[in-house]
């Protein structure tokens, strides 16, 4: 099913692939971000309205990163992982950069939440690349 050039089966595939990337990231490194994050047991409780926004948080960049993949030229494994890497570097690695130091937080929360964003970007244009 297309939708102006864009493949909504691998957005919803992208979408759940890097929801799932996440949940495997935080659940191996969550004692380090919680620390990094100067945040306690009971900071952290499981809320599933919480899960539900981040997923469709994740439902919406996918079809806008489709787009921008669909535009940069053909929609290719090659084009999406480039893509991903291009988005990270001079979007979501910079703001969390800037964000972070003005809140006082660490460089292992950058460094942890950074990876998890590139991860979830490059699974996003990985599927989106294959999909076509």
């Amino acid at each position: 099913m297309m939708f102006d050039g864009i493949n909504l089966v691998a957005v919803l595939v992208a979408a759940v692939a890097s929801f799932a990337v996440g949940a495997l990231w935080y659940g191996v490194l969550g004692k380090a971000w919680m620390r990094a994050a100067r945040l306690g047991e009971d900071d952290v409780r499981p809320n599933p309205l919480l899960f539900a926004g981040a997923f469709a948080c994740q439902l919406v960049m996918a079809f806008v990163f489709a787009g921008i993949i669909y535009h940069a030229g053909p929609v290719t494994l090659g084009n999406g992982i480039l893509s991903a890497v291009l988005v990270w570097v001079g979007f979501l690695a910079t703001s969390l950069i800037v964000n972070h130091r003005f809140q006082g937080q660490s460089w292992a929360l950058t460094v942890i939440d950074g990876g998890h964003w590139l991860a979830v970007l490059v699974v996003q244009g990985c599927v989106i690349g294959l999909f076509g």
